[in-house]
This record gives structure tokens, sequence and C-alpha cells, in this order.
């Protein structure tokens, strides 16, 4: 601990993390009136370095969300596509050893990396709101011990295992494959981009396949392919199109072609806004259908409920835009499927009062 590249590393870690405490400082110990989870006289240092952390564990705060201490088993053979059974198999394969070894200290095996994911997958597994994002911190660790095992098998020789992984990962780009093609073709009509790119990667995977290079270039090969696939058809095509489900984000484009005062939008609920909130970059104003009647110069955002609400009030409203509205970080396959998408979407709807 005192060589001085931990305390340089200390030194770094600090002075990164000091714009983050810094917001933490402004958001909590500045306002000491607000009210977060039904307390008052906040400060953010405990805040990030003890309740997201441990009331997470516990639920307290937060709330509880699963119960499902294999939840973040699952959600891994996803999080680490396209290295998942690489993954696996290289942290059994150094486990295996440790236990051999009976947890002793032997030269060329070390200990940090299986015992930081053993023991950080531990922890999260029992805690009791958890959230994917929970592994990131377990990718560096995994990614470490997958390369260290691919090393190892080409040095010593184990063609048998590392045709299996080719063979693992020809499958893997085979589903990627055949994912990016329902993604783009099935569940959103995909322009000429992203045919093109599919065309492209076809040659590609062919080319891949046919080459002659070594048993762990295909592996690497075909996992960067693989992954490259996949991305580049979400992030070109799913994506930009899923994202037209989220009201607020379309909204907020509305507002700002037809440069309405963000200051003058209000809503009847405490429903959440937070896309809308964050693209018109502040947050909307909480009032009731019977206090709206007094305001002037007004806009409403509102769910179809609401609008009925307004209108039950004696209100009318002179301008209406109206958005489709789905929770798109809740995918199910009423929604995926075209044929059934509308029975799930909502709308959401900006009226102009007076």
């Amino acid at each position: 601990l005192l060589d001085w590249r931990v305390l340089v590393a200390l030194l770094v870690f600090a002075l990164t993390i000091t714009p983050m405490l810094y917001a933490y400082y402004q958001q909590f110990d500045l306002h000491p009136e607000k009210v977060i989870r039904g307390k008052a006289n906040r400060t953010g240092f405990r805040f990030i370095f003890w309740e997201q952390s441990f009331e997470r564990l516990s639920g307290e705060g937060v709330g509880q969300n699963s119960s499902d201490y294999f939840f973040f088993f699952h959600t891994f053979l996803w999080v680490f596509l396209p290295w998942t059974v690489i993954g696996l198999a290289a942290y059994g394969s150094r486990a295996k050893r440790i236990i051999r070894n009976r947890f002793q200290r032997v030269k060329g095996a070390e200990l940090l990396t299986v015992g930081g994911i053993t023991l950080i997958f531990v922890l999260i597994s029992f805690a009791q709101f958890k959230l994917p994002h929970y592994l990131n911190i377990t990718i560096p660790l995994f990614a470490v011990l997958t390369a260290a095992y691919l090393v190892w098998l080409r040095n010593e020789n184990r063609e048998k295992a590392l045709k299996i992984f080719r063979n693992v990962q020809y499958g893997i780009l085979g589903l990627c494959f055949i994912v990016a093609v329902l993604l783009t073709q099935f569940v959103f009509e995909a322009g000429i981009l992203e045919g093109l790119i599919l065309s492209v990667s076809i040659a590609i995977l062919v080319y891949v396949i046919v080459e002659k290079s070594t048993l762990s270039g295909k592996i690497i090969t075909t996992a960067v392919l693989s992954a490259v696939l996949l991305n580049l058809s979400l992030n070109l095509g799913f994506y930009p199109s899923l994202l037209k489900y989220e009201a607020g984000a379309t909204m907020a484009e509305i507002v700002k072609e037809n440069n309405i005062p963000s200051e003058r939008i209000y809503k009847i609920s405490d429903g959440h806004t937070w896309a809308l909130d964050f693209y018109i970059r502040q947050p909307i104003k909480i009032t009731t259908a019977q206090a709206v009647a007094d305001l002037e110069d007004v806009w409403v955002y509102a769910t179809e409920k609401e609008l009925l609400e307004l209108q039950n009030q004696g209100l009318q409203w002179k301008k209406q835009f109206s958005a489709d509205q789905f929770r798109i970080t809740r995918l199910q396959a009423r929604f995926l499927n075209p044929e059934t998408r509308n029975e799930v979407i909502r709308k959401r709807h900006l009226v102009y009062l007076k």
C-alpha cells in the first residue's frame, strides 16, 4: 500500500471524483431545506458514499425490486456478450486452480481477480434493490481473466478447447446476426444504411470463417465482429427508432421547434417526467387541475386521463401536441411485435390553455 504508484493512483482517483463531490455538495449541503426520501438536512457526501450503496443492500429508502439471488448471474449472460462462455470457463478454471492449491499463494497464480469477482457478486446478489449496471465494476476483472485464460490456452497448445470456443463464438456470431436482422427488419423497419451494414457484415462473416488464421485469432476476430454487428444494429437502427416512443424526448423537440417557454409548462400530478425535464433542462412545475384554471399563458403536459380531468374542470385549450409513450426501459413482446404495439402504447399531450 505504501508503493508510490498506489499513492499516485489514490491521488488521481481523488481528483477525478472531485467534480462529482462538488455536485452533490451543491445539491444537498447547500439546500438543507430539501426533503429527499422523507429526510431533510441531508449531506451529499453521506448520500453518495453510504446511502447509495448500503441502503440498496437493505432496500431502505430506495425500496425493494428483486429477491432473486441469481439476478446478476443471468444478467451477466447477456452483459458480457460475446465473451460470456469463455469468461465463465476462465472463472471456473482459475477458481478450480485456487481450490486445488488450497488458497495458498503460488507463483504465477494470483487470487485477486477471481476473489474480487466473487466478493462483488456475493454482495450485490443480496441487495434488495438490484439494477443490471451494478455488474459494471466486475467487467474489467472478467476481461482480464478472460484474456489471461485465452493466452494460457494458446501457450499450452490446448487445441481441443480452442476449437470448442471457436465454434461457440461462431454460434454467438450467428445469434447476433439473427438478433440484428430481427431488430432492424422486423421490430422496426430499417433504412438503406442498416441494410448495407448487414450486407457488409455477411461478407466479413464469410471471410472470417474461411480465411486462414490461428484458432485464437478466429476466436478474437469473431467476437469483435459479433460486438460490432450487434452494437451497430442497436445504435444505428434499433435505439433511434425506440426513442421515438419516449414521449418526453419527442415532446422536448416539439417545445424547442415551437419556441414554447419551458418555465410555462406544468403538470397536474406527481408522475415522473424525467425525459422531458432533462431535455428542456428544467423540472416541470407541479400544480392541480383546479389551480391551473387561475394561471395565465400556460402549457400542461398530461396523460389521456389527466386531459379528461382538465375537461371536467371546464377547461379548454387552443393548441395540442401529442406523442407516443412507452416505458422503453421495460421492453415486452407485445411492444416489440409491430402488430400488437399499439395495444401497449399510451399518449402524452402538451396543451395550451390560455
